[in-house]
């Protein structure tokens, strides 16, 4: 039985939407936020906040203690790639080390799972539709930072009997449908997020990184998932590797490749205003093409998307812009 259960990174985009689909399930949710990146408006008031960065060992070591935790879901990080380009250290330090302290601190308690969001930024490039055992060769620092988080959460699983689910997720996109809770970080480099706050300007300009890729339309293709399915799959994942007493790695993804240039087009249609679309040179390390192959997901957890739709995705982030301007 799971009852207690802890997210790290509970008050950002991805954590809010975990910590609302498990309130559903589960009445004890523990949500840990040092607030960097995260906002005290995403935090859930039916569950108990703590800020606290996961550097300090011991105080979340105490938490874990006092509140009888056996379930942790790990989403604290930071995630933009090009910062992560920048600065490197920054990286290493919440993205490695943050998850060794964490596990440190689940040692010789009551934590029987983890769950850990990693990335599709681990893959190789060139290999456009990837399974869980495509070649694993990062390009960029926050990739790097993630494969060496997922090594220490399989060392440390297997020695210390707790059984983890690493979930790889594709590119994230869209708000609740509950429209509580969406992406509030502008710095975030997001697709979705910077067309959302360009398309309720005056005149809007949607920029276009590179059309000269070898792709049906010449712009990057990308695996968009939809945040609240993203959600979903932490509940069922973390609800069968506890039944199952193992462990798995498992891509986040609709198998589906939708290019940058249909993202610009879709967020021009539902505009009521003139809408421009921009090409611009190319960024470094973006990748060209990159699709997940979402078989093993399906079959572990029977899993059925909810919002595999481009049109609901876009919808549900202009709606939320609008609710934050």
């Amino acid at each position: 039985m799971i009852k207690n259960i802890l997210i790290t990174g509970g008050a950002g985009y991805i954590g809010s939407h975990v910590t609302e689909i498990l309130l559903k399930k589960y009445k004890k949710v523990f949500l840990l936020d040092n607030l960097s990146t995260g906002h005290r408006k995403l935090i859930n008031k039916k569950a108990k906040f703590f800020k606290l960065d996961i550097h300090r060992k011991d105080k979340v070591r105490k938490i874990i203690k006092k509140n009888k935790i056996d379930s942790i879901i790990h989403l604290a990080a930071n995630l933009i790639i090009g910062e992560g380009q920048r600065k490197p250290k920054k990286y290493y330090k919440n993205n490695v080390l943050g998850t060794k302290n964490l596990l440190e601190a689940c040692k010789d308690t009551s934590v029987k799972n983890f769950i850990f969001s990693s990335t599709a930024a681990i893959y190789k490039e060139g290999q456009y539709k990837v399974s869980e055992k495509s070649i694993i060769k990062p390009k960029s620092i926050y990739g790097k930072t993630k494969i060496k988080a997922e090594n220490l959460i399989r060392n440390f699983s297997k020695k210390n009997k707790i059984n983890y689910g690493i979930l790889r997720y594709f590119n994230i996109a869209g708000s609740s449908p509950s429209g509580k809770i969406g992406l509030i970080n502008k710095n975030s480099d997001h697709l979705f997020k910077n067309y959302s706050i360009e398309i309720l300007k005056k005149k809007p300009k949607l920029k276009i990184y590179g059309t000269n890729y070898k792709t049906k339309d010449g712009s990057c293709i990308r695996d968009f998932i939809h945040v609240s399915d993203i959600a979903e799959i932490h509940y069922l994942v973390l609800e069968k590797i506890n039944k199952l007493n193992i462990s798995k790695i498992l891509n986040c993804g609709y198998n589906k490749g939708i290019s940058v240039l249909q993202v610009a087009k879709e967020f021009k249609r539902q505009s009521s205003k003139k809408v421009n679309i921009i090409e611009t040179k190319r960024r470094r390390n973006d990748l060209i093409k990159i699709i997940a192959s979402n078989k093993n997901l399906k079959k572990f957890i029977n899993w059925k998307p909810k919002f595999n739709n481009l049109g609901k995705m876009v919808k549900s982030c202009i709606v939320w812009e609008k609710k934050i301007k």
